[in-house]
């Protein structure tokens, strides 16, 4: 087929993917992310959805990807596996985070390319933007300069991978597109305090204390900070209209474009799970990045992804889940 280019774009319209007709491979399947994904597929009528789980296949070694790719026989690789942590986990293990997400990531797209996979898709992360990027976060903007230091090894570790999918498009043509998911958040979200991010976090301090009668919680930093969430039901629709009708080299944000300070989200966490005890700062405990929002605009453009859960909505049904499974 040949592939003719947009007149008014410059860009080679992308050639969309029937999903249901493809056996695809969904690294980190069995995760957070991974599990509304692979509802999505289903959705879509996907039958043949291979999950190479942690206890099976180690995809830090290559062998173990060489067979995870033979038993899958895939077409198309999602690839959400990642070793991930809140501000504390990537302080106190910064080596481990940048080591085994940039090997696996790596190795993934090298034999992925070796075995004729049709189409490679990687998830990046936001902490890949400089620390300092101008607000809205443009993808244009992913290089102009170093990330937020607390994460910056996650960060650098999933942006080598973006450089590697646009070098193996330029010297052998692979269909590999790079997305870049704001922060996550949702029902079956980690709700450890330790590696959990800041919205279960936040979430289960305060059920526990509102249950417990404690007359505060603790929360890291100033509370001054803002971050962009997306519904993880939202972030699993952009991957897949990506996955399905995205071929190009330039990266693209998935988000919702609205930003919140840290202090306004544990107010409203706050008055969703009824605590009314007080919030405490600790300020001796970092921030991480000064603001976080994205421009949204790309996905929009390039494949109609938009956000459709709103903060209020998307904390309301996390909420109800946390207490109903921490109840049972």
């Amino acid at each position: 087929m040949v592939r003719t280019t947009d007149a008014t774009t410059g860009r080679t319209p992308s050639v969309p993917i029937d999903l249901s007709t493809k056996r695809v491979m969904v690294t980190g399947g069995a995760g957070f992310l991974g599990s509304f994904v692979l509802q999505r597929l289903a959705d879509l009528g996907c039958t043949d959805v291979f999950v190479p789980r942690a206890a099976d296949y180690d995809l830090t070694r290559e062998a173990d990807i060489r067979r995870a790719l033979a038993d899958s026989r895939a077409d198309v690789i999602i690839h959400l596996a990642a070793v991930v942590g809140g501000i504390g986990a990537n302080r106190d293990e910064p080596g481990r985070f940048f080591y085994e997400n940039a090997i696996m990531g790596i190795q993934l797209i090298e034999q992925a390319r070796l075995a004729g996979v049709e189409k490679f898709v990687c998830i990046g992360t936001v902490c890949a933007y400089p620390k300092f990027a101008p607000v809205p976060f443009s993808e244009d903007d992913l290089w102009s300069g170093y990330p937020e230091e607390t994460n910056a090894p996650y960060g650098i570790a999933k942006k080598a991978m973006l450089v590697q999918l646009q070098a193996y498009r330029q010297q052998y043509g692979m269909n590999g597109i790079f997305l870049l998911p704001v922060n996550l958040y949702g029902p079956r979200d980690n709700f450890d305090l330790r590696t959990g991010h800041v919205i279960p976090a936040i979430i289960r301090k305060c059920v526990e204390a509102k249950r417990n009668g404690d007359a505060s919680i603790t929360l890291w930093g100033t509370g001054s900070v803002s971050r962009e969430f997306l519904y993880v039901d939202d972030a699993a629709e952009g991957i897949l209209l990506a996955t399905e009708g995205y071929d190009e080299p330039d990266p693209v944000n998935l988000g919702t474009g609205c930003e919140i300070t840290i202090r306004e989200l544990a107010e409203k966490i706050a008055e969703l799970t009824g605590y009314q005890g007080q919030i405490v700062w600790d300020t001796s405990q970092p921030d991480g990045q000064p603001r976080r929002m994205l421009d949204t605009r790309r996905a929009a453009e390039r494949f109609g992804f938009e956000a459709k859960i709103g903060l209020d909505e998307g904390l309301r049904r996390t909420v109800e889940w946390y207490e109903a499974q921490s109840q049972s």
